[in-house]
């Protein structure tokens, strides 16, 4: 029977305690076939914000994923290194799966320098990953609304005096949203191409 992203939720949350156990007895196992993301208990509520993808639509992350899984990405374009490197590692980990699994997964990126981020370079940049990519962009603060609704830490950028700019930071976490609107889940930066792969396979399949 498959099981739901909370129930894998619960299932992950109940391993670390394991394994918080057998680190005590000074073992480094892992229990087989459990997620390396973290659980979320109880669930993030995905807030209710509508921002715009890059057709122009209106987007609300809470109501218009409708894949069994979607994986969230705060960024921004010009990030010099940990956006490219974390859209990459879920790009290799999307061609780890088989067709079937792969077609229950959507990854939407969710701009963090909204006044340069606009449709166009969004698309542009998405496009080197997968064109099936979404991108999505707003206002900082509703943006910075539906962030802190998922636990994403997201702050504005500002003009320096030197002519640069200083875009402050964003949390690295690639979230798990399910078709319910809410997030039980979340990865680290670190998280490898196969960790990736190995846990969507357990959140869509019958494992």
């Amino acid at each position: 029977m498959r099981r739901s992203l909370r129930a894998l939720g619960r299932s992950a949350a109940a391993a670390a305690a394991a394994l918080l156990v057998l680190s005590s007895c000074g073992s480094e196992a892992t229990p087989a076939g459990e997620p390396s993301g973290t659980a979320v208990e109880p669930p993030f509520d995905v807030a209710a914000t509508t921002l715009r993808d890059t057709e122009g639509e209106p987007f609300a992350l809470a109501e218009d994923t409708t894949d069994p899984l979607t994986l969230v990405f705060f960024g921004y374009t010009r990030c010099p290194d940990v956006c490219p490197a974390v859209m990459s590692t879920i790009t290799s980990a999307l061609t780890r799966l088989d067709e079937e699994t792969r077609e229950q997964v959507q990854v939407v990126f969710v701009t963090t320098d909204p006044s340069r981020d606009d449709p166009a370079t969004l698309r542009r940049y998405l496009d080197r990953f997968d064109e099936d990519f979404v991108g999505v962009t707003g206002e900082l603060a509703e943006i910075g609304e539906l962030a802190e609704s998922v636990g994403v830490f997201v702050a504005g950028a500002e003009e320096l005096a030197s002519g640069g700019y200083d875009l402050g930071s964003h949390g690295a976490q690639v979230i798990a949203v399910d078709q319910d609107g809410q997030a039980p889940m979340y990865w680290g930066q670190d998280t490898s191409s196969a960790e990736y792969a190995h846990d969507i396979e357990l959140l869509v399949g019958d494992l």
